[in-house]
């Protein structure tokens, strides 16, 4: 597993975007969102830019503290953090029953760590489409102090039936019935229209095969009426790169076919709750949070990351904290599960 260190942190802050640009580029993501006067309408507009910024602010602050794999997982009691996000990652693969050999697609793959774990798990071949250029380059290259090493897919040993697609997911560049499964952990939630994405993974996928996918939802606890519920959801976007929020009904519509995966008895916002801690989520903890702001406040003043640094920190935090605040409520979930199938024919429908 790759694990960055403090200076890879420094390099990688930015993602492509030039070491100066780095805060004008915080600023304008910023502006985006309702805290600072932005509207839902332009954020869905502006989707592209506004999530390509996002992945290149937040990146490295993700494989700090996150590793590989960029996403929540439902968690059993006596399991760790990481054992969950493997769990889920073949879940995913059994529920969309893969076999050897299939062509699969996985979409907004991240730097690609759920894409290896399932690929081996499956012994399927994977295509990760993601339309952010840096995290494309992150899931090829291996890096350490600033040494290029192996490639991941390498060192996984799945380089010979796994590659990378830089694409927007809403207008694909694949042919029609392509692919014999496709699956999303927690990426189509960047999509500025649930239908017009859904659609596009229904046309490369295969008659009969399935999509499966979670989800970043807000619940039917939801009132929005409430502004303590409106906070927590715009603290959410904020710090997740978010155009909106939909509602599992909204996905339910979208989709027309869904099923759903069982509650965990521990919350998914755990790691991210800084009341709980554990030598596994020592980054998300009071003290890690500490550790970590305060790092990356040194490093911005020393040089060796760039201006505007800390400005990603503190909406990644904002983020966290509406993350917990909406799990607490139960007025949000990122692990609402469903499986979708493509019809053999019309007459299927």
């Amino acid at each position: 597993m790759s694990k960055v260190g403090a200076l890879d942190l420094a390099s990688g802050l930015g993602g492509t975007i030039d070491k100066t640009q780095v805060l004008s580029a915080v600023e304008k993501y910023e502006k985006y969102h309702v805290f600072y006067g932005g509207e839902e309408e332009e954020r869905k507009a502006n989707y592209n830019d506004m999530v390509n910024k996002y992945y290149d602010l937040v990146t490295s602050f993700y494989e700090f503290g996150w590793g590989e794999s960029f996403h929540f997982a439902p968690r059993w009691k006596g399991e760790s953090f990481q054992e969950s996000i493997k769990r889920s990652q073949h879940f995913l693969a059994l529920q969309l029953a893969l076999k050897p050999g299939q062509k699969v697609l996985d979409i907004g793959c991240g730097i690609g760590g759920p894409l290896r774990e399932i690929a081996r798990f499956s012994s399927t071949s994977i295509t990760g489409l993601n339309n952010n250029e840096y995290q494309i380059t992150r899931g090829k290259i291996m890096l350490k102090d600033f040494v290029a090493l192996q490639e991941l897919n390498h060192v996984a040993e799945v380089d010979n039936t796994c590659n990378f697609v830089k694409a927007d997911f809403m207008k694909m560049p694949f042919p029609d019935n392509g692919f014999d499964a496709v699956y999303a952990i927690q990426a189509t939630c960047h999509a500025p229209d649930a239908y017009g994405c859904y659609k596009e993974i229904y046309r490369v996928l295969k008659p009969g095969q399935c999509f499966a996918a979670f989800e970043w939802c807000i619940t039917d606890s939801f009132d929005p009426q409430n502004q303590e519920h409106q906070k927590i959801k715009a603290e959410i976007e904020i710090g997740d790169g978010l155009p909106d929020i939909r509602s599992t009904r909204q996905c339910l519509e979208a989709l027309k076919q869904a099923d759903f995966a069982a509650d965990s008895p521990l919350p998914w916002y755990l790691p991210l709750d800084p009341s709980h801690f554990s030598l596994s989520s020592f980054h998300s903890s009071a003290i890690g949070r500490f550790f970590t702001r305060n790092l990356v406040k040194a490093l911005e003043f020393v040089g060796l990351a760039p201006k505007g640094s800390q400005k990603v920190q503190d909406f990644l935090e904002k983020a966290a904290e509406g993350l917990v605040a909406g799990g607490k409520k139960e007025i949000f979930t990122p692990i609402y599960f469903f499986l979708a199938r493509k019809p053999h024919s019309e007459n299927d429908l």
